[in-house]
C-alpha cells in the first residue's frame, strides 16, 4: 500500500509538472503575443510620428544615404576629418593655382612633371656617391574597374538629369517648370560673374559644408523650411489666382490617328 501510494504521488507530481509546463507555455505565448502586439503598436505610433515630421524636400532617408552612402558621403559629412580636410585642401590648391596665380592646366602639369623627373633623376644618380640604394619608383596603373565604375556613375547621373529635363519640358507641372527656369536663370547670372572653375570650387565647398551643417542642425532647418514652404505656397496660390488663372487657354481637342 505504501508503495502504491508512493507511485500515485509520483504520477500526480508528474501530471502537475506537465500541467505547469503547459500553463507556462501558454503564458509565454500570451506574453510573447502581447509583447509583439506592443511592439507593433510602438512601431505604428513611431511611423505616425515620423510621417508628421517635416523633412526638407520630402527626405525620408538619412543625409548619409541621400548623398549616396559609402566613401564620398563620409568625405562630405566629415566622418574622417583628415581625409575630408585633405580633399578640400587639394581643391583649394587647384583653385589658387588656376584662378589666383592664373596657371594653365597644361603648364601646371608640365611643371610638376619636370620637377618630379628632375628630383628622381638627380636622386638616382647621387645615390651611387652616397652609398645608398636608388629610390624605387612605384608602378602606377589605373584599374579598369575604377574607370568603368566612374563612367557608369556618370552615365546614370546624366540619364537621370535628362529624364528630369524631359519631364519638365512635357508641360505636366507648371510649378516645376517655373522652378527650373528660375534655377537656370540664377546659374546663368552666376556664370556671368565667375568662370566655370570658380563655380565648380564654390559648389565643392558647399558640398563639404552645407550637408554636415544640415545634419547637425536638421531639426531647426526643417522647421524653418516648413514655414518657408507654407509661405511660398500661399504666395503661389495668390499669384495663380490673380495671374495664371486669367491666362486664356484654348480648348484641347482629341486628335484621332488616321
Amino acid at each position: 500500500m505504501a508503495d502504491h501510494a508512493a507511485e500515485n504521488e509520483k504520477h500526480e507530481s508528474a501530471a502537475e509538472s506537465i500541467v505547469d509546463k503547459i500553463t507556462e507555455k501558454f503564458h509565454d505565448n500570451d506574453s510573447s503575443s502581447s509583447d509583439s502586439d506592443n511592439e507593433k503598436d510602438i512601431k505604428a505610433k513611431a511611423a505616425a510620428v515620423k510621417a508628421k515630421i517635416y523633412r526638407l524636400f520630402g527626405r525620408e532617408k538619412p543625409v548619409h544615404k541621400v548623398l549616396g552612402g559609402g566613401k564620398p558621403a563620409d568625405i562630405f559629412l566629415w566622418r574622417d576629418k583628415k581625409i575630408s580636410a585633405g580633399v578640400l585642401g587639394i581643391a583649394t590648391t587647384i583653385w589658387v593655382f588656376f584662378e589666383l596665380l592664373e596657371y594653365h592646366l597644361l603648364t601646371l602639369v608640365c611643371h610638376i612633371l619636370i620637377l618630379a623627373l628632375a628630383i628622381l633623376f638627380l636622386w638616382s644618380n647621387a645615390s651611387s656617391f652616397i652609398n645608398k640604394s636608388p629610390p624605387r619608383i612605384p608602378e602606377v596603373i589605373i584599374p579598369e574597374d575604377f574607370v568603368l565604375g566612374v563612367a557608369s556613375a556618370l552615365r546614370i547621373e546624366f540619364n537621370r538629369a535628362l529624364a528630369i529635363l524631359r519631364d519638365i519640358a512635357s508641360g505636366r507641372d507648371l510649378k516645376q517648370f517655373l522652378a527650373a527656369i528660375a534655377g537656370l536663370w540664377v546659374l546663368s547670372v552666376l556664370g556671368s560673374c565667375w568662370n566655370s572653375l570658380t563655380l565648380f570650387y564654390i559648389g565643392f565647398v558647399f558640398l563639404h559644408t552645407v550637408p554636415v551643417l544640415y545634419e547637425k542642425y536638421e531639426d531647426q532647418v526643417d522647421a524653418f523650411a516648413e514655414k518657408a514652404e507654407a509661405e511660398i505656397k500661399k504666395q503661389y496660390a495668390v499669384f495663380n489666382e490673380k495671374v495664371l488663372s486669367k491666362i486664356p487657354k484654348g480648348p484641347l481637342k482629341d486628335k484621332k490617328l488616321a
